[in-house]
């Protein structure tokens, strides 16, 4: 009404948002076996400890990514202590964990160099490669927009090329920069790479057949 003071508007306090999960910015330690990892774990002060060992050789083990629950199955091993000890590679440089959609952190050695991941919200296939190969995404993200970005501890997701030509009207296949041999001669060597939630591992092609693909599991336990 004409005259009478508007009642100031309630304010809602801002809400409060789930924390999210930070991966230790630590350089990378470049290492190619077991004892230049267990080397360089001495050289930054830390007791090679009978589940620390467990638990690199696990890592040694698998082909790609793996949850701390899968290594403390494996081993037969206190979850909490393969945690603990996954916490203390990772601090230190010669480990990763990263999330692939839904599920626990899945860790990985990076002495061989970083990886970064590619994620298929459908099947959940995945695709590891080098932070080089995403560089142009990297480069278009920062002219758009400013940021820095990096997708080793948070995966790219969305389709894989088969899931996409099923969502595509009529099936067909569109024109991709996979088609390029350049990148095509980039996938994984042993077929392609799939997620089951606690562990990433690859899924053998026989070379006997030339049209069909023969899957064999690796349960990337040694």
């Amino acid at each position: 009404m004409p005259g009478r003071p508007a009642r100031p508007f309630p304010v809602s306090p801002p809400p409060t948002w789930p924390v999210m999960t930070a991966a230790p910015d630590t350089p990378r330690v470049p290492f190619t076996d077991l004892a230049d990892a267990v080397d360089a774990l001495r050289e930054r002060g830390l007791r090679l400890t009978t589940p620390r060992r467990l638990v690199l050789e696990a890592l040694f083990a698998v082909e790609g990514p793996v949850s701390a629950e899968h290594i403390a199955t494996s081993l037969r091993l206190d979850v909490t202590s393969v945690y603990r000890n996954l916490e203390a590679l990772e601090e230190h440089g010669l480990a990763r964990h990263v999330h692939l959609g839904h599920g626990p952190g899945l860790y990985a050695l990076v002495g061989r160099g970083e990886r970064e991941f590619l994620s298929c919200e459908r099947c959940g296939a995945v695709r590891t490669v080098t932070p080089e190969q995403l560089d142009p995404v990297r480069d278009q993200i920062r002219l758009l927009f400013g940021y820095e970005a990096r997708f080793t501890h948070f995966a790219v997701v969305g389709l894989c090329p088969a899931c996409a030509r099923e969502r595509r009207p009529g099936g067909g296949r569109a024109a991709a920069p996979a088609d390029d041999p350049k990148i095509a001669d980039q996938a994984p060597p042993n077929g392609h790479e799939h997620s089951h939630g606690h562990l990433v591992h690859s899924h053998r092609r026989s070379r006997k057949q030339d049209s069909k693909e023969q899957h064999t599991h690796d349960s990337g336990t040694g």
